[in-house]
């Protein structure tokens, strides 16, 4: 992206930003910082990465956390670094602190049997004095890690995984030739690994997408049905666009666990749907309709996004839009309980554009999901919403990203292509702003320099309350950006 374009961007967000280039005309006299008036926080107004762009007292007074090339950066909001973990590895996309201060992060092994995009292929916990502690690799020539994976509070964790099908198990399954074009299919899949030693795990439970199919193409084959009488099954022949035949017809990017439901989310980002399935059950019931607290084994309790996937609606019924990390709002949160998620926008009718959206799926019980009647599952549309309030098409990123809302009502924001991240408050003004000063390559970048190739899958804010930090030394040291400037803001 042009730097014009970053100026323009940050001015339609309420930001006066000085260009560097016009800065080099003269390096000797420098321009004046802009000083922040609710703050009285001098900021620089050369500054183009890191920090500070933007810390009003409003802003949740966390620590960020985030990944890059080899690297995991946890940082203040004067953008100075609280620790630093490295890796062998790159990043394979999800990375999470964990209570005794160890991070669970994923790494890119190369497979190229199963090239899956967003492949990772092994996942590292490496404590906060940087010593990997476990490490475990699920890679083999039919399955891959891939994009994310959870902790969960017992210590097991859930890994997402591709699963190849040959070309013949995806027919016998009910899949159209037609729309083989890679000679595979990918089958998703959940495991539960309990850790042991150092690089072993126990795989304790099991669910897979296969194990919950509908066709309506051949009768001769398996899962032949009526798709609009079965929500809880995935038409094994639906596409959300009609050249999207691809092997990576689900393209699933993200999980996340509820522990107080038993509940699993998963963001089907190929087809434009959230899901949640139930946990409760065991591995042989997940592959079935019966059993676990909901009764109905490992089928789909609830999804929502594209009720065309269904057979309940039409393209104009579309909600989402190749989104990312759909998340539940903790219940002590504002809008505690509800589902926030990142939804890219990327094909959206009415133009490209990104929302960060909340929705409210209707219950008649904890856990329990209302079932519709010859109908989507609602809700009909979201019930909050945060896009560009001045150009809805200043706000885009058509992959990666993430929104994660805050204990005191905020919301953070990833804006994952351009390494963008902020925070806006309850009344949706931007109120903290960082730009990723580090390339994919692991570069970093100088204060000054144009922001370029710093794409970011993810960040996550922890209150300084997480047990994580007890007892840790948390004195920040020198920001990320090389010749940084951060003003008089003080930690």
């Amino acid at each position: 992206m042009k730097i014009q374009d970053y100026l323009r961007r940050y001015w339609a967000v309420g930001m006066v930003v000085i260009l560097w280039a016009c800065a080099k005309d003269d390096p000797g006299t420098p321009a004046p910082p802009i000083v922040d008036e609710e703050t009285s926080i001098e900021i620089p107004a050369s500054n183009t990465v890191g920090a500070l762009l933007l810390n009003k007292e409003k802003a949740d007074n966390g620590y960020t956390l985030f990944t890059i090339d080899k690297n995991t950066y946890l940082i203040n909001n004067c953008g100075q670094i609280i620790n630093t973990w490295s890796s062998d590895y790159i990043d394979g996309k999800a990375v999470y602190l964990l209570e005794d201060g160890s991070i669970l992060r994923g790494g890119i092994l190369e497979n190229t049997e199963v090239p899956y995009p967003g492949g990772g292929g092994i996942v590292e916990k490496i404590n906060w004095d940087n010593q990997v502690t476990w490490s475990y690799t699920y890679s083999t020539s039919k399955v891959n890690l891939h994009h994310d994976f959870y902790p969960m509070p017992n210590g097991n964790v859930l890994l997402l995984a591709a699963d190849k099908k040959t070309e013949a198990e995806a027919i016998q399954a009910g899949r159209d030739p037609a729309n083989l074009t890679e000679g595979v299919l990918y089958n998703e899949q959940i495991v539960e690994v309990k850790p042991i030693g150092d690089t072993g795990g126990e795989i304790l439970w099991e669910w897979n997408y296969w194990d919950h199919l509908v066709q309506d193409f051949d009768p001769a084959r398996d899962n032949y049905g009526v798709v609009a009488d079965h929500p809880e099954l995935m038409d094994v022949n639906y596409l959300s666009e009609p050249t999207n035949a691809d092997a990576d017809w689900l393209h699933i990017n993200s999980l996340q666990y509820n522990p107080v439901l038993d509940q699993i989310l998963i963001s089907c980002n190929g087809i434009n749907e959230i899901h949640i399935i139930d946990h409760s059950t065991t591995t042989e019931e997940a592959g079935t309709n019966m059993g676990g607290l909901r009764g109905k084994g490992g089928s789909i309790l609830y999804r929502w996004g594209n009720p065309e996937a269904y057979g309940q609606g039409n393209l104009a019924d579309t909600r989402l839009y190749r989104h990312h990390y759909p998340t539940w709002i903790p219940p002590s949160y504002p809008d505690g309980g509800k589902i926030m998620l990142f939804n890219n926008g990327n094909g959206r009718p009415d133009g490209d554009y990104s929302s960060i959206d909340i929705l409210d799926p209707p219950t008649t019980g904890p856990g329990e999901y209302s079932e519709p009647l010859n109908g989507p599952y609602g809700p009909d549309e979201v019930s909050w919403t945060y896009t560009n309030p001045d150009d809805p098409t200043l706000f885009y990123s058509r992959i990666l990203s993430s929104g994660q809302r805050l204990p005191n009502g905020n919301t953070l924001v990833c804006e994952g292509l351009l390494g963008h991240f902020f925070e806006i408050d309850g009344e949706k003004q931007i109120v903290w702003q960082y730009k990723n000063p580090v390339k994919s390559t692991g570069e970093i970048m100088a204060q000054g320099d144009a922001p370029e190739g710093n794409l970011t899958f993810r960040a996550i804010k922890y209150p300084r309350s997480y047990a994580a930090f007890s007892g840790k030394d948390l004195f920040p040291s020198n920001p990320l950006e090389l010749d940084f400037n951060i003003g008089n803001c003080e930690d």
